[in-house]
């Protein structure tokens, strides 16, 4: 790391900086890019099938689930929200028990295992797996990304760029799983469509442990390095992980359905935030500028969960109008539906240069809006997609089928809406995170992308045509794309007026 007064820190850093193997970049980059191109790989086609799977007739040539809309929208709720909760956890377990190195290892383990459970028939295998790429994902996710820091002691625009490269990885292996995985899976078998998946994460850990040795020290050790510190943290660990077993066995034993569970665990991680916030600012010994700063992130959380909830119905509800609304006929052929959950990170390859570009071009000429301008930008645009799709699935209500650009369109818009909010709400938030609290505010500020997921799934859920289907209704479909357009707009217009009172909250920090 650059600031460990080691000795040998300073011939490490230098190795480092001089190593240019991998296009101007050290030689681990490339193992961290694979392994989170394949991870990634895992993940989205894994995704793309999730609640098509769920919702397909358990009967005929290629039997899913059979699931209703409302109970497939609440697990595939629940398992999202939840992988982006373990995020921190996996950190803390990185941090304090294993290091970095083998928490990516062990995770991509468990993320491979976790896919090839969701390919084994029946449905105590399917939770299985959920629960293993849940617990996979919490593992591998964060602590992947600390190591491609750790490959740049020096710092500066080169590490910047070295993490340009690395997310598009990301986008490369989010762009071909639906293609591959979601061809495989609709088409012949869904269970062979999670296999893909979980073979993609096996190939991925295969250069992951091949490329280790240029990886140099980047993640071999945890933070702590007591023995009998690292000892109590695992007690610790297995205590909290006890505890949490035991909130399932009562919510199990009291008889509550997945959808009841989905419902209250969005009511707590609304509370739990709003909790945290307020202790914080009343009891948190901050500074008055602090306090600003910190009431700055909590109006930012709010509109990113607006955001959240919205974007994230790519998966969910846009995929079921996709597979049961659109016309997907190509020159006589039917595309599978999961194709189109590979139109975001095409867009995103082909649109986050141009977006670097711009925001270069207005700052040069003093326009570039603030962090709050760009977030009520982002979430109008998120809305207009939506008012996109209410105009769109319309002409699906006496029974046709509607055009896939419907879809593209939105697509584009929240693509748009993607880059003017997320990478900006991450950088924002670690510019007014008092220093001793970066990390909390991270996890609180992933709380957002969870507790979006979690509604995403429910709203998906609500445009089922009754229990015991896995058909939605364009009627229903209309309704809640028009709202939550509404919604997304109207607080993009609350935003934007409240953008110099937030701002000067931020205290100077843009």
């Amino acid at each position: 790391m650059a600031n460990d007064p080691t000795p040998g820190s300073a011939a490490v850093a230098g190795t480092a900086a001089a190593d240019r193997s991998f296009f101007g970049h050290p030689r681990g980059l490339s193992t961290l890019f694979f392994t989170e191109m394949w991870e990634r790989f895992s993940y989205y086609g894994m995704r793309a099938l999730l609640i098509l799977f769920m919702t397909a007739a358990a009967t005929g040539a290629n039997p899913g689930l059979g699931w209703d809309t409302a109970h497939a929208g609440a697990v595939y709720g629940l398992a999202i929200a939840f992988v982006y909760m373990m995020a921190l956890p996996g950190g803390w377990v990185a941090d304090h028990i294993l290091g970095q190195r083998k928490a990516v290892l062990y995770g991509g383990i468990l993320i491979a295992l976790g896919n090839f459970s969701l390919a084994v028939r029946g449905e105590t295998t399917f939770y299985l797996g959920l629960l293993l790429i849940i617990l996979g994902t919490g593992l591998l996710k964060p602590n992947v990304s600390t190591m491609v820091g750790e490959l740049y002691p020096e710092g500066g625009a080169r590490r910047d760029a070295g993490f340009s490269i690395f997310y598009m990885g990301i986008n490369i292996g989010a762009f071909l799983s639906p293609l591959i995985a979601g061809t495989i899976g609709q088409r012949y078998d869904w269970r062979a469509g999670f296999a893909v998946a979980g073979v993609g994460m096996v190939l991925g850990l295969i250069q992951y442990v091949w490329g280790a040795k240029h990886l140099g020290t980047a993640g071999l050790e945890p933070d702590v390095k007591d023995a009998t510190t690292r000892s109590r943290n695992v007690r610790n660990l297995v205590i909290g992980l006890a505890a949490l077993g035991l909130v399932g066995v009562g919510a199990w034993a009291t008889g509550l359905t997945i959808e009841k569970i989905a419902q209250y665990t969005t009511y707590i991680i609304v509370s739990l935030t709003l909790l945290y916030f307020a202790v914080v600012l009343t009891a948190g010994g901050l500074t008055r500028e602090e306090k600003g700063r910190v009431a700055a992130i909590g109006v930012l959380f709010l509109a990113a969960a607006v955001f959240w909830s919205g974007f994230d119905q790519a998966a969910t509800s846009f995929n079921l109008v996709a597979e049961q609304l659109t016309d997907l006929n190509i020159g006589g052929w039917d595309a599978p539906a999961s194709w189109l959950q590979s139109v975001n990170p095409l867009l995103i390859i082909s649109l986050a240069p141009v977006f670097a570009w711009f925001w270069v071009w207005l700052n040069n000429r003093n326009a570039n809006p603030s962090s709050p301008g760009k977030f009520a930008i982002g979430l109008v645009l998120m809305g207009l997609g939506f008012m996109v799709m209410f105009l769109g699935v319309q002409g699906a209500i006496g029974g046709d089928r509607i055009s896939p650009m419907w879809l593209i369109g939105t697509y584009f818009l929240h693509t748009c809406a993607e880059l003017f909010l997320s990478p900006v709400g991450l950088s924002t938030v670690t510019k007014l995170a008092p220093h001793r609290m970066v990390g909390q505010m991270m996890g609180i500020w992933f709380m957002a992308t969870s507790l979006g997921n979690l509604i995403a799934g429910q709203m998906a859920g609500a445009m089922g045509v009754g229990e015991g289907s896995g058909e939605i209704s364009a009627a229903s479909a209309v309704e809640i794309f028009q709202v939550v357009g509404l919604v997304a707009i109207g607080f993009g217009i609350l935003l934007a007026l409240f953008v110099k009172p937030v701002r000067r909250m931020m205290g100077g920090v843009h």
